[in-house]
């Protein structure tokens, strides 16, 4: 009995790894994401890339669940519609800012969104947040402010300000899915339906930005003008920044805690400046390293209060 009782205690942690895994694998992607969106987008060809990116993906999450996207309500249709258009603005604010920032800094400035959303949350609901989050959230501010000067002080570049605007963007994009209540009936009926309809609603907005005058270049000529490496980064933020990763959230939150997911999908600023720092040669200086140390410790110690203020 002892000895299978041992052997029962040392296979559970084994399978919860092999859930950690995959879970942590979208989190490196993620980070990488910044750095392969810099590769392959210019200021002109930002619209384009983003038509390309999820036009690619779409599809096949319509075909997935199409038979779940018929049984949605008007009203459902409509709610995640109405995310789609902020979705598409997040996707705008963070592609143009990491054209014009390093992707480190976009990787770490954009995970402010684990302090902007308790926050905005605690203002909606006029509820006080602990001192501990108060706390961490001045960390992370001025963890950012330190990160955009690290070559010393001066105006933060439009890249940190756009993802600054990003952070806050995706903040109001996760306060109206909590609170359109037929959305949040969607979410919890079937999240792929509702991811769906809303990169459904942000390809739409991509795809007149590009026909409109002044929208950069088509995403057909820009199409045309990659080579394998544009391509191959292309390829990768559509099928493993977004297929793989949604696929891995769906199959591992019914495996695991969602707060188990969260804590590993919060490495993302980590892997961010790593492979910013090791795969695309950027240089933090000596007050961008401190900032970038606040910002991680910030947003985790931050993140740990508001749960903890949760349960």
């Amino acid at each position: 009995m002892t000895s299978l009782a041992t052997r029962a205690t040392t296979l559970a942690p084994r399978r919860a790894w092999l859930t950690d895994l995959p879970v942590l694998l979208v989190a490196v992607v993620w980070g990488a994401s910044y750095l392969a969106a810099k590769g392959i987008t210019t200021s002109h060809t930002v619209v384009a890339v983003l038509v390309l990116r999820f036009g690619i993906v779409l599809p096949v999450l319509a075909v997935a669940g199409w038979r779940k996207l018929r049984a949605l309500t008007a009203a459902q249709w409509r709610g995640a519609g109405l995310l789609g258009l902020v979705l598409s603005g997040i996707f705008l604010l963070e592609t143009y800012g990491v054209v014009h920032t390093s992707a480190t800094n976009a990787g770490l400035i954009i995970s402010l969104t684990m302090i902007f959303t308790p926050l905005a949350e605690a203002a909606v609901t006029r509820a006080r947040p602990p001192r501990a989050f108060l706390a961490a959230a001045g960390l992370s501010v001025a963890g950012v402010v330190l990160l955009t000067q690290g070559g010393g002080f001066t105006t933060p570049s439009t890249g940190d300000l756009l993802m600054l605007l990003a952070a806050l963007a995706r903040t109001v994009h996760v306060l109206f899915m909590a609170r359109i209540k037929a959305v949040r009936t969607a979410a919890e009926a079937d999240s792929l339906s509702l991811t769906t309809i809303q990169l459904g609603a942000a390809v739409a907005v991509f795809a007149v930005l590009a026909a409109a005058p002044g929208g950069g270049e088509t995403p057909w000529s820009v199409a045309a003008g990659f080579g394998v490496r544009e391509w191959a980064g292309l390829l990768f933020l559509s099928v493993f920044c977004t297929l793989f990763a949604f696929f891995v959230q769906l199959w591992a939150v019914r495996r695991t805690s969602p707060s188990r997911v969260s804590l590993l999908l919060g490495t993302e600023p980590l892997w961010a400046a790593a492979v910013g720092i090791a795969l695309g040669g950027e240089r933090l200086g000596l007050l961008g390293l401190l900032g970038a140390v606040l910002v991680l410790t910030g947003t985790t110690w931050g993140r740990r209060a508001a749960d903890r203020a949760a349960c």
